[in-house]
């Protein structure tokens, strides 16, 4: 990585690691929070050089750029740094304690990630705990640290920062006739950075609502539940002690309602269970901390935060109401939207994608629960043949095997595996009999993990090209179609199961795309159960659209763009990080798509970045693309909310969102036109992203895609406001 990229990922830290703090990366809420911290200067100055001195330690030590980068290690030195800036009077001394403090808080920081990140649980603000209190206990022999006395003149600190003008304002906030609850809500939104006052409040209440809207409602939640609740147990409430730990309850009702848990009605609930215990912690260990004279601060937000999370994961059953972050993207609105959206488009996304075991169109002879021999343990399975146009299975008289269009066909390894059994060599049946003494006939069983194996069945004696022990890869051929054991015409049995053995009874397991042809009309169908009489397919990929979305990491596309009269460029390459996430990065708009392709469907997954580039419009007019030509075929699908809609709808859908949707982001592809079926040379697709509110079209996007033999040939865009044209210079 060159200087250049270092320094920018140094100058990113120091933003990120006051974001952070909220457990967010939004640059604006960043400098805001930045500038709380210097209504009081010297605690100001103390935080900021404690997240430089961090972040430089970070860099010289070789710690990881981009988690330095995210402000990870930095927020936890910047409370400390605050905590020291407030307490002690500034000069030399405070200056090195600062730094020391900030070296201590990185080194606990990076261990606390290895001790606690092995568990996949965040550290908090733990390392702010140990390194305050054991420099608040160290501090207490220097003798040369004097006692900050700010607090007690505030009104000289203020004119000294900002004139008579802060004096006045910070009088008129004072004088505000604002309820208790409300005053102490404040102040304890501002005690968060060491700012116990309602200035830092209001001005914190208005970043986390710009921030988070969700987040602003978490925060209000978590701290009415803990102020009733104190009514309620009639423990002492004032704004000098409740406003110093009622940060807690705020942090932890964001933390548990919407940050590491996706915002939901359950996660809502929850919150208003563990507030009243975050209370009794707090009560308890502020008794305990008494006698060795040691502020709890955010003690009780850390131990029941990191309880709840972890208990969470001894569950025997995930839930869909009480779902951890797993992709997080520092924004509960995001991390809802982009759930919503994962569970719409890849609910089925842990299981081993399991394709048909044949080429070309096949009939569904016995689906599941068939009337012949699909029945209890066998429930699940089915039998393929093919027939021609007039339904027929066999040309001539359909006496001989030879005489059935399945009969030699092609089977195909259904995913990759490795071939547990095998038996070939059973005579094929003549027409009409039975070998009911060898049932299965010529078998083939695959292992695909420990619990999951296929079963294919009646295949021709002699005609498995595998052996047991031999890896396959999903559409190798591993025999073919025949008329052996109890079949009295040629088909082919195909079952899922658990366990390696033949006869295994049969596992109800979806097939993970296909194609469903009815009157000359086609469907994909994803992870889906072919039915009784069904004709289905395996996604037969159209070489010109498997070229021009092959989109491997090194390529290359640029584009000439007109947009609205206005001509630019778009240069991308596509990328792939050390995830192994595949991504297209704009280098003109910094903006960056990310995206999956198997060779038959290509999704895109995630956006981020200018939302008028051409890469924004690529991304939603091919947010969901199989690979193979269909005439008129349409493929549909739905987009994050947050990718689409803008203020202020969104933002009065983000308060809403844990528990109404009332808007909708709709995706609809269609296959238009191909000039040549058989050698084509150019294939026209339209798209459209519509939005909705309530069910009803508010506005859309029409999108028209050219493809020819060196790629994507042109892209249309057409909307109320703009018309695009983008021209791929070596098309």
């Amino acid at each position: 990585m060159n200087k250049t990229e270092d320094i920018k990922l140094f100058l990113r830290g120091i933003p990120n690691s006051y974001s952070q703090v909220f457990f967010s990366d939004n640059r604006v809420f960043a400098i805001i929070l930045l500038l709380v911290t210097f209504i009081d200067l010297y605690a100001g100055i103390m935080g900021l050089l404690s997240v430089i001195t961090t972040n430089l330690a970070g860099f010289l030590l070789g710690f990881d750029r981009r988690i330095l980068s995210k402000g990870m290690f930095g927020f936890n030195s910047l409370l400390v740094g605050l905590a020291m800036g407030v307490y002690f009077e500034p000069g030399i001394l405070l200056i090195l304690v600062v730094v020391l403090g900030a070296i201590l808080t990185l080194l606990v920081s990076v261990s606390m990630q290895g001790v606690i990140g092995k568990y996949a649980l965040p550290f908090l603000s733990i390392p702010f705990l140990v390194s305050v209190w054991i420099m608040t206990l160290a501090t207490r022999e220097f003798t040369e640290l004097g006692i900050s006395e700010r607090g007690i003149y505030t009104f000289n600190d203020l004119y000294m920062i900002g004139g008579s003008t802060l004096v006045g304002l910070y009088e008129w906030w004072n004088a505000l006739g604002i309820a208790q609850s409300v005053r102490i809500y404040l102040i304890s939104l501002g005690a968060i950075l060491f700012q116990y006052n309602i200035l830092s409040g209001i001005l914190l209440a208005i970043g986390l609502f710009y921030y988070s809207r969700i987040s602003f409602t978490l925060s209000l939640l978590g701290f009415y539940t803990a102020f009733i609740f104190y009514e309620l147990i009639g423990a002492s409430i004032s704004e000098l002690s409740y406003s110093y730990i009622g940060f807690n309850y705020i942090l932890t009702s964001i933390a548990v309602g919407g940050f590491f848990i996706i915002p939901s009605k359950r996660s809502y609930f929850w919150v208003l269970i563990l507030i009243p215990l975050v209370a009794l912690v707090t009560i308890s260990m502020s008794r305990i901390f008494t006698v060795v004279g040691l502020p709890i601060y955010s003690l009780p937000f850390n131990i029941m935060v990191l309880l709840f999370l972890y208990a969470l994961k001894f569950r025997t059953k995930p839930s869909t109401t009480l779902t951890e972050v797993f992709i997080q993207q520092n924004s509960p609105e995001k991390n809802l939207y982009s759930f919503h959206n994962h569970m719409v488009r890849f609910h089925q996304s842990d299981r081993l994608p399991i394709m048909l075991p044949f080429l070309g169109k096949w009939t569904v002879s016995q689906g599941r629960d068939g009337e012949h021999t699909h029945k209890e343990d066998y429930r699940h399975a089915w039998d393929f043949v093919i027939m021609d146009l007039d339904g027929n299975q066999f040309s001539g008289n359909g006496d001989l095997v030879e005489d059935y269009y399945c009969y030699n066909k092609p089977v195909l390894a259904p995913a990759d595996g490795t071939v547990e059994y095998i038996i070939d060599n059973i005579g094929d049946n003549t027409i009409g009999d039975a070998n009911v003494k060898d049932n299965w006939g010529n078998s083939v069983i695959i292992r695909h993990n420990d619990f999951l194996f296929t079963s294919l069945s009646h295949l021709k004696k002699e005609s498995i090209p595998v052996s047991m022990g031999e890896r396959v890869k999903g559409g190798d051929i591993i025999g073919k179609c025949g008329n052996s054991g109890r079949s009295p015409y040629p088909h082919l049995h195909f079952q899922v199961q658990a366990t390696a053995f033949l006869g295994s009874p049969t596992l109800e397991y979806p097939i993970s795309h296909y194609v469903l042809s009815e009157k000359k009309q086609f469907r994909l169908l994803s992870f889906d159960f072919p039915e009784k009489d069904e004709l289905v397919s395996n996604i037969e990929s159209n070489e010109l659209l498997h070229n021009a979305f092959h989109l491997i990491p090194g390529k290359k596309l640029s584009f000439d763009v007109i947009n609205n009269g206005q001509s630019g460029r778009a240069e991308w390459d596509v990328q792939t990080d050390s995830f192994n996430n595949t991504f297209i990065r704009c280098n003109t708009s910094g903006s960056t798509a990310w995206f999956t392709n198997d060779g038959n469907l290509l999704y895109f997954t995630h956006y981020e970045g200018d939302k008028d580039a051409l890469l924004y419009y690529f991304f939603l007019a091919l947010f969901k693309l199989q690979q193979g030509y269909y005439q008129d075929m349409v493929l549909e699908d739905r987009y994050p909310l947050n990718l689409l809609f803008r203020a202020p709808l969104l933002t009065l859908q983000d308060l809403l969102a844990p528990f109404w949707k009332f808007l909708s982001s709709e995706f609809r592809l269609r296959y238009v036109s191909i000039d040549n079926e058989i050698s084509p040379t150019e294939i026209m697709i339209e798209s459209t992203a519509t939005n909705l509110i309530l069910g009803n079209e508010l506005n859309r996007m029409d999108f028209m895609i050219s493809v020819n033999g060196t790629g994507i040939k042109q892209i249309d865009v057409n909307a109320s406001r703009f018309n695009l044209v983008a021209k791929c210079r070596e098309c």
